[in-house]
């Protein structure tokens, strides 16, 4: 097992050395997004044992970005084992304790990403460790199922995707391919579209917009002009999607532009979910049949009066009357975990 050292020039596994023996096995579960990352530990449960509700927790510790198109290969990794070394720091755990470790991270879009993913924990874990690495979006699922993959999920942060499940395992996702490829109800995408608004009002190619005033208040700008530098002086996606509150505070004020940007996010994330279920025929022949609809994300929340998932559903509803909708009561690093346990009593 490979060691790394922190910013402080401190192993991270250090802490190992000076644990006393241990009877107990545990799991990892790591939700990795563009803005955060959140890995949970929890216990290995008896053999035919069933997930129990809610899953018991040893303890959980929170990182950065893991995103790797966002930030490198390279750094999303260092993340990633400093949080899972956090966690098991604070269960008071060894890696030698752990038996299975299901990672979730954005940007995981193709198996060759897994493939790599999995060879990297091969040299951190020991050899009987089971690994799975999964898209953020399989874990949100999760956290609205108990473990069970079945049905859709529409995560709407930094950034958006759908991903959907049915019962024998086929699977589908739409969006998430991030904002150059055009998540654009995504909270990036939001932002996006609202500082370009500001630009196109500034030299006459938009209508005036009272979020022009207000994303200068926000990043204390005296003018247009200076937006331009302000985004490409870091353009990293968490940091513009951070502007959501202020488009839906321009529109719950009556602000026309805004309120457009915010109904046209709407539009494409309903059409996320509507790919996904349409290709995976979740509502069967008649379009009527039932199938939950897991929604994880801030952009989705109510905020300043605008609540986008409440949208979002009633334009699904439409064409899927048998959609459930689902806010789960758990984080998606839960959600990992609990793929984790289910994943280990199958194997």
């Amino acid at each position: 097992m490979r060691r790394n050292m922190n910013k402080n020039g401190e192993d991270i596994w250090g802490f190992e050395q000076k644990l006393g023996a241990q009877n107990s096995e545990v799991f990892l579960g790591l939700d990795g997004g563009t803005t955060s990352t959140v890995c949970v530990c929890t216990r290995v449960p008896l053999r035919n044992e069933p997930v129990p509700d809610p899953l018991p927790l040893l303890a959980r510790a929170v990182g950065g970005c893991t995103n790797h198109n966002s930030m490198g290969e390279t750094a999303a990794r260092k993340e990633m084992e400093e949080v899972m070394a956090e966690a098991l720091m604070m269960a008071g755990f060894s890696r030698l304790s752990v038996r299975a470790v299901c990672l979730a991270v954005s940007g995981v879009n193709h198996v060759s990403d897994q493939h790599r993913m999995i060879q990297w924990l091969r040299k951190i874990f020991p050899g009987n460790v089971q690994l799975y690495v999964q898209n953020d979006a399989v874990a949100a699922l999760a956290s609205g199922t108990a473990g069970k993959l079945h049905g859709c999920v529409l995560i709407a942060g930094t950034g958006s995707i759908a991903y959907g499940f049915t019962e024998d395992g086929r699977e589908a996702r739409a969006a998430g391919a991030g904002p150059i490829l055009g998540d654009w109800g995504s909270g990036y995408g939001i932002s996006a579209q609202a500082l370009t608004a500001v630009i196109r009002a500034h030299d006459g190619r938009g209508p005036p917009t009272s979020l022009t005033s207000a994303i200068l208040q926000e990043l204390k700008l005296s003018g247009p002009d200076e937006v331009i530098g302000w985004t490409y002086a870091d353009p990293s996606w968490a940091r513009i999607a951070a502007l959501v509150p202020v488009v839906k505070a321009c529109a719950a004020a009556g602000d026309k532009v805004a309120k457009n940007v915010l109904l046209s996010a709407i539009q494409e994330l309903a059409e996320s979910v509507r790919a996904v279920v349409q290709r995976l025929n979740l509502c069967g022949k008649d379009g009527r049949d039932s199938f939950p609809l897991v929604m994880v994300g801030g952009v989705l929340e109510t905020d300043n009066g605008w609540d986008m998932g409440k949208e979002v559903v009633r334009h699904i509803f439409k064409e899927f009357p048998g959609v459930i909708p689902i806010q789960p009561k758990v984080e998606p690093a839960v959600g990992a975990a609990m793929l984790a346990w289910n994943y280990y009593l199958k194997a």
